[in-house]
């Protein structure tokens, strides 16, 4: 079993249960069947944009034969949205670039998504491979996402930089940075307020704990990592969105992709923002956040072996 099946079944099974149903006495490809694959794809929330230039890319290769197994058709989606998927041109992401020391990740995104909880996975992980991190928690408006980041950092062996609820989470950050320098930490993990209520304060906001980190560590942040909740379809679009107007986003992490049939986002937001996803969240295990491989995803998501 690939890593990521957990993640992707009840996509995997809604998808092919419609798309075995449009096969039913059918020796070839027509419109009725592409209606169908555009329907099961709009099922899994990889939104209409996404949708339509995958299904015109597939109406244009069957053209040429109509004649075309529901085998040969999966491979031909498979290859599509594995394209869609290749914003940085490389067969695996190598998620981070340790010769920058310390490696300053910011992390962002909606309160709820799954972000504190990714940056304590992230960092048992980086632990596990022999990582000095250190953790920062400048999302001070919620004492709650402090004492839920403590909590992480103690499951992960880590060390982690605080204040008192309400301190400015810029100087959160330029203290959780000179105390990585000065213990020559490897990796530093910077946690950010969840809010969205006004993209201006947003915007102001992150864009001050950039400017101060960089006081310490000049071409900080290395990685400005979005959190996204998988299971949230459409409402993840819109938060890329808004945090892509805020701050320059180089990176994603899907979460709860576990829980949902909604798989598809993570194709969607990929094509639409061009933005990688370097990890993706299958659970609620130390070990369930998984370096996204584009290829072993998409042959979860679209898997010929449930052909039924």
């Amino acid at each position: 079993m690939g890593i990521f099946d957990k993640g992707v079944k009840k996509t995997n099974r809604g998808f092919f249960d419609r798309l075995s149903h449009a096969f039913i006495g059918r020796s070839e490809v027509d419109v009725e069947v592409l209606d169908a694959i555009e329907e099961a794809l709009l099922a899994t929330d990889m939104g209409v944009d996404t949708t339509m230039k995958i299904i015109d890319s597939l109406e244009e290769r069957v053209r040429k034969d109509k004649y075309v197994s529901m085998g040969e058709l999966v491979d031909m989606l498979r290859e599509e949205i594995a394209e869609l998927l290749d914003v940085d041109n490389s067969e695996e992401v190598i998620p981070f670039d340790f010769s920058k020391k310390p490696y300053v990740i910011m992390v962002v995104g909606v309160n709820g998504v799954g972000k504190t909880t990714t940056i304590g996975k992230l960092a048992n992980t980086l632990r596990q491979q022999g990582k000095k991190v250190v953790l920062g928690a400048a999302d001070t408006f919620r004492a709650a996402a402090v004492d839920q980041l403590t909590i992480w950092s103690e499951r992960a062996g880590v060390e982690i930089v605080k204040q008192e609820m309400g301190s400015d989470p810029a100087s959160v950050a330029f203290d959780t940075l000179k105390s990585a320098v000065a213990k020559d930490a490897d990796v530093v993990l910077v946690d950010t307020a969840g809010r969205l209520h006004n993209r201006v304060d947003l915007m102001n906001e992150l864009t001050k704990i950039r400017n101060v980190m960089r006081k310490v560590v000049p071409d900080a942040p290395h990685e400005v990592l979005l959190v996204l909740d998988g299971s949230t379809g459409q409402n993840a679009f819109q938060q890329a969105k808004e945090f892509a107007r805020a701050t320059d986003i180089t990176a994603m992490a899907i979460t709860k992709l576990d829980g949902t049939a909604k798989g598809g986002v993570v194709v969607g937001v990929v094509d639409q923002f061009r933005i990688p996803v370097k990890f993706v969240g299958i659970g609620e295990g130390m070990d369930d956040l998984k370096v996204f491989n584009k290829k072993e995803f998409v042959g979860s998501l679209f898997s010929k072996e449930d052909i039924v």
